[in-house]
């Protein structure tokens, strides 16, 4: 294993040869000689394979690109990244980017868990981080390669937040697209742990703060296709909901879509999604976030200056890796007592007095 990834050595040779004091005038001085600067670097590499949903989504690999991105401004780093058609391209791809010299590979996705330990197994010498990787197979057992670290983030308690807060916001139906129906909608893509974790989160959330309200939940089975998602959210605000919680990829651009076509609104998700949906903002009230860059960019940099080390690595509340984003345009309309509310629900879950759950019931 490479410790010391990035070596910089620089060896200036100064030479001056001063000028003697001489007898007659109008001699002149011996020139000031200097020894060209020698560099000599050896490059850090980093890239990324995404998932079928490929750079563009807006929301999760966009995210994890964006962690290699900070990398190179903020450390040096040469990146590069490689898009995943389908399923099968994942092997292929992490091979490639291993074969090709990189000094850490990621991977964006909990479908990449087989693939990954296959790699890395055959790269001891190149790091691995895993986004979203937690098994690999149908026991639930979790990867364990010490050149693979698993990043992973406790989503069910940023989608308790985020339910706390549409829990309570669809009954502010003063508010022009808050109707007076006690219904929210939830839109998921597969149905794979995180995505899960994020709608159980979501549901606890909502009924804690409003114990008959009636959560529409439904699964597109795919993170690519915005039109699946475009109908699934329009059922939903047909059926009473106002607030529609996406967390469905590339799908999910779909959700904004319907909510735009409705009047009503959306919650986003990975990202800020108002941020990087932005003729989307009017309808976005905040998304639910995994700090997918900044967990990229950490990664990067303990792999950089000799501190990586394998194993499952969950950001939460606690250590500030999930979060709610801000209300950006719609600050004035939500509420002192919902953001307090949001507050307590997040110190709750700090302290451990509230356990947001992981599955759906």
């Amino acid at each position: 294993m490479n410790f010391f990834k990035k070596i910089s050595l620089t060896i200036v040779t100064l030479s001056i040869i001063a000028s003697l004091s001489l007898t007659f005038t109008g001699c002149p001085k011996a020139p000031v000689t200097e020894e060209p600067t020698t560099t000599e670097e050896v490059e850090f590499k980093a890239a990324m394979a995404t998932d079928v949903g490929k750079l563009g989504d807006k929301s999760f690999n966009d995210g994890v690109y964006a962690g290699l991105e900070k990398a190179g401004a903020e450390l040096g780093v040469e990146i590069d990244v490689v898009m995943s058609e389908q399923q099968t391209d994942y092997v292929p791809n992490l091979t490639k980017l291993a074969e090709d010299g990189n000094d850490i590979v990621f991977c964006a996705g909990y479908m990449f868990g087989d693939s990954l330990k296959e790699v890395a197994e055959k790269f001891p010498d190149t790091y691995f981080g895993g986004i979203d990787i937690e098994y690999f197979d149908a026991d639930f057992a979790p990867i364990d390669v010490p050149n693979v670290r698993e990043i992973l983030f406790k989503e069910q308690e940023v989608g308790y937040l985020a339910g706390v807060f549409a829990g309570l916001m669809t009954k502010e139906d003063s508010v022009d697209g808050i109707n007076s129906d006690d219904v929210i909608g939830m839109v998921g893509g597969m149905k794979i742990p995180p995505v899960d974790r994020y709608i159980a989160g979501y549901i606890a959330g909502a009924k804690s703060v409003n114990p008959d309200i009636k959560v529409e939940v439904y699964y597109t089975e795919t993170f690519t296709d915005p039109a699946a998602g475009k109908e699934a959210a329009l059922a939903q605000y047909e059926a009473g909901a106002d607030i529609v919680f996406q967390v469905a990829g590339l799908t999910g651009v779909g959700v904004f879509e319907a909510a735009v076509d409705k009047g009503s609104y959306a919650i986003g998700v990975d990202k800020d999604q108002s941020i990087s949906s932005p003729d989307s903002a009017p309808v976005i009230l905040t998304s639910a976030e995994k700090f997918l860059t900044q967990a990229t960019f950490l990664t990067i940099k303990d792999a950089l200056e000799g501190n990586f080390t394998g194993g499952d690595y969950r950001y939460s509340l606690e250590n500030d890796g999930v979060g709610l984003s801000s209300f950006h345009e719609h600050e004035d309309i939500v509420p002192q007592e919902i953001k307090d509310a949001i507050e307590t629900a997040k110190q709750d879950i700090i302290a451990g007095t509230i356990v947001p759950p992981e599955v759906v019931e």
